[in-house]
């Protein structure tokens, strides 16, 4: 963000154009969105959403409490206080075990710092006690790029003897989703349908976190609930990393900066090529096929000064695997 407002500057600002506004404009100005439908929620589901505070003033901020406003909705916070250009998560998780139906909450933010102000955030779901998914969550845990992982999740239904589950789908391709159904017995209104999900991350997915959904479309006459959503998380470990992720030095000219990156892979493998920001970078590069790489570096200043930024990029021949970086931060000074 190019420039940082003081809150006694918005406050001001806010009694001049809009006489009407509320004080609490300036922290109402932290969050990304102050609302979030979840929309159909499978009971035992695992439900959660994310509100994004960002510090856009130059005083600290400090969320004194928060509070909601019926018991189907929990708030947590990552952090109570903020400094300029620091970012937190408040956390509205559901309780999809205790709570069923069309469900609402008002979570009250209170901030005490720098001065009082109340948020009021929307949450608004439909928790169906007819459909149960178990376990809640399709979690994979840590799983290495290049690799496929399957996890599985029993899908229960007590009603209607017809229902069924008519596709499973799901918006990312690294995803995908197979049913089957199990069992089927009783009569409607009391009848119970098991179907077993199986959801496999392919070997494509990319390196990093990721969090997404499968969604099984039923047969419901009720367009609003005919589907349900079902959250996949996990983390692809990358199958190679560099160390330190990051470079930050401050030299004078004609001097010089020595510093050693390790470059780790699951199996050996050998390095193609490292290259700096610019000539000032050096790169002792070994050329045997080893699991982990040290690779001595040294940046020599010239008599230019100011700063010094880019990527250091390290090529290598494992398969699939793109080339790893460096982001470096460096200062010249005199």
């Amino acid at each position: 963000m190019a420039s940082r407002r003081t809150i006694m500057a918005a406050l001001v600002l806010g009694a001049v154009w809009a006489p009407a506004a509320s004080a609490k404009e300036w922290a109402k100005a932290l969050f990304n969105k102050t609302s979030h439908d979840f929309g159909v929620v499978a009971r035992g589901a695992k439900a959660e959403y994310r509100f994004v505070l960002d510090n856009i003033y130059v005083e600290d901020v400090h969320i004194k409490r928060v509070t909601s406003t019926c018991g189907c909705t929990v708030p947590k916070l990552t952090k109570d206080t903020l400094k300029t250009y620091e970012t937190a998560e408040l956390v509205a998780e559901l309780d999809t075990l205790r709570f069923y139906g069309h469900k609402s909450a008002t979570l009250k933010v209170e901030f005490d710092k720098p001065f009082p102000a109340e948020v009021q955030l929307q949450v608004y779901c439909y928790i169906r006690s007819d459909v149960v998914f178990e376990p809640g969550i399709v979690q994979f845990g840590s799983v290495s790029q290049g690799r496929s992982a399957t996890q599985r999740v029993t899908v229960s239904y007590a009603g209607r003897k017809d229902w069924q589950v008519l596709d499973v789908t799901s918006n990312s391709p690294h995803l995908a989703a197979e049913l089957k159904e199990v069992s089927r017995i009783g009569e409607t209104p009391r009848a119970r349908v098991d179907y077993e999900l199986c959801v496999t991350l392919k070997e494509t997915a990319p390196a990093g976190y990721f969090r997404e959904h499968v969604v099984l479309k039923t047969n419901d006459p009720n367009r609003q609930t005919a589907q349900v959503p079902l959250t996949v998380e996990g983390h692809v470990l990358p199958s190679l990393s560099v160390s330190p992720a990051s470079l930050i030095f401050v030299v004078q000219p004609r001097q010089s900066q020595a510093r050693n990156l390790v470059v780790r892979g699951e199996k050996p493998f050998r390095i193609l090529s490292i290259s700096g920001p610019d000539a000032r970078f050096r790169f002792t590069v070994p050329t045997e096929a080893k699991a982990v790489h040290v690779v001595p570096m040294q940046f020599t200043a010239t008599e230019a000064t100011g700063r010094v930024s880019g990527k250091i990029r390290v090529e290598t021949d494992v398969p699939g695997a793109g080339a790893v970086e460096i982001n470096v931060d460096g200062q010249v000074v005199p």
